[in-house]
């Protein structure tokens, strides 16, 4: 009889206490696979950024020759494009950062307004608009533009996503003990960046 009551007071204590790990083990488990998955969506980023800027110095070369005293443009052109590879890079680094991602984002706001400033000169110039470098650079580019859009909403809904779990009551609880902070979204902060650079010829 007393056996019997020392077991399921036991039992009483061990099941919930074994219940309680294993929704530990569940939420953390979970969080993981959360972060994991917004950090893969930035990979998928940051290889369209990377396209992105690989076009830009074949577009400013072959608008070179046909701009030549727009060189200020040009010159703009490569320096945003180089603080935008900047900011990505750090921003890869740890994909959660705000102020890496506001920096991506301030960056690339910029690089799109000098990569528009390019496009409305290239207007300007008939033999570049008809040279056919020029067009497929720019058709490359236009097409990189959709991808970075498509890949940059697939990141914000897995933010979205791990935020919203990490945030809600009882995941919380294990979200901060454990070091899984908020992740930053990739938002256009410009009303200019949100449309792809206008490619018209």
């Amino acid at each position: 009889m007393i056996r019997g009551s020392i077991i399921i007071v036991l039992l009483v204590l061990v099941v919930p206490v074994f219940f309680i790990l294993m929704w530990i083990v569940s939420a953390y488990n979970r969080l993981v696979a959360l972060r994991n998955r917004y950090q893969n969506a930035f990979a998928q980023i940051d290889v369209q950024l990377k396209r992105r800027y690989d076009l830009i110095p074949n577009l400013v070369e072959t608008a070179k020759g046909y701009i030549k005293h727009e060189r200020g443009t040009l010159e703009a052109v490569i320096a945003a494009r180089n603080a935008a590879s900047t900011a990505n890079v750090r921003a890869a680094q740890n994909p959660g950062d705000a102020a890496a991602m506001k920096e991506l984002s301030g960056a690339e706001a910029a690089l799109t307004g000098t990569l528009g400033r390019l496009f409305a000169l290239a207007e300007a110039y008939p033999d570049l608009k008809a040279n056919t470098t020029m067009l497929t650079l720019m058709e490359e580019l236009t097409s990189t533009e959709n991808k970075v859009a498509f890949a940059r909403q697939a990141y914000n809904d897995a933010v979205m996503t791990y935020n919203t779990k990490r945030e809600t009551f009882p995941t919380n609880l294990i979200a901060a003990p454990f070091n899984f902070g908020p992740a930053e979204l990739f938002a256009v902060e410009k009303p200019e960046e949100k449309a792809a650079p206008k490619v018209s010829f």
